[in-house]
């Protein structure tokens, strides 16, 4: 068995200059393979990781996200951990630096699973959470893409193959010392969505879930598949109840995925011996993990 595993995405698709995001991937894997070596829980790794994402303009997430169609940024966030199944999540939040730490505010804090809106919003205020302005999120490059999609009138992901630079969803899931598993996801949702539109990532079992039992899931790409699929929960199920392994669990639920929706994405997954996989069925899938001692990114 492992000491500890940690892996983390950035999204899935047509995934253009891969190398672009190397050294953002890299750093952001390193430092969660520090909290988990300092001993620090699965639920804090994927928590920090996907705050350093939701930090960083190069991800569909936090700073990164894409604009709504009426030019707006709002974010979905969700968390699990697998001792207990508790879970956290927020949907269609604005001005939240961090939605992930809303998400893990709500799971620890509020009574509930999932808040949305200005509900969130004044939770994050009465819990302290930092909040940021508008020129914050409005990158120049989110603006242009916006007006491109709306000339084309459609609504696209962020790793769609329009032959755009590529961004997307992020997540984490981590194994600690301890056996305990988490999964995080985050995003700014899909460009020129309507507005109050919520995909995949804040819901438990979709994008995200996590059992101590079975795995650690966190999933990216076209949300209202997930959903449908109920993605992350089937992977789940693949490794307690059919006794499959990282690899074949993460596999087959994408093939479950495409067969049932013609789903487009990936997922990336971590199982209680702290093996890590992914899967995708997309064209590629930013990821980088650390598992038996040895730390390794992929954008194929």
């Amino acid at each position: 068995m492992m000491d500890f595993s940690l892996m983390i995405h950035g999204g899935a698709g047509a995934i253009r200059d891969p190398q672009r995001y190397d050294a953002s991937l890299r750093a952001v894997l390193e430092s969660g393979v520090r909290v988990l070596a300092a001993g620090s829980s699965a639920l804090d790794a994927v928590v920090h990781c996907v705050a350093l994402l939701e930090d960083d303009p190069l991800f569909n997430a936090g700073r990164g996200s894409v604009l709504n169609a009426e030019g707006e940024v709002l974010c979905d966030a969700s968390i699990m951990e697998g001792r207990t199944l508790r879970a956290g999540a927020v949907a269609a939040v604005r001005g939240v630096r961090n939605p992930v730490r809303l998400a893990c505010e709500v799971m620890e804090k509020s009574g509930h699973v999932l808040l949305v809106g200005e509900g969130a919003e004044r939770f994050a205020r009465a819990r302290h959470l930092a909040f940021e302005g508008e020129d914050y999120f409005k990158t120049q490059e989110r603006i242009a893409q916006l007006a491109k999609a709306k000339r084309k009138r459609e609504i696209a992901l962020d790793h769609s193959g329009t032959g755009d630079d590529k961004y997307g969803t992020v997540g984490a899931v981590a194994r600690d010392r301890n056996g305990d598993l988490a999964a995080a996801t985050s995003t700014g949702g899909v460009v020129n969505q309507l507005n109050g539109r919520v995909g995949d990532s804040p819901i438990i079992g979709a994008g995200t879930f996590a059992d101590n039992a079975s795995c650690a899931v966190s999933c990216t790409g076209v949300g209202e598949d997930f959903i449908r699929a109920s993605l992350a929960r089937a992977a789940s199920f693949f490794v307690e109840f059919l006794a499959m392994q990282a690899e074949e669990a993460a596999r087959e639920a994408m093939r479950y995925l495409v067969a049932k929706v013609n789903g487009q994405g990936g997922l990336i997954l971590v199982d209680q011996q702290g093996r890590c996989a992914r899967a995708h069925s997309t064209p590629g899938m930013l990821t980088a993990q650390f598992a038996g001692g040895v730390a390794r990114a992929d954008a194929g």
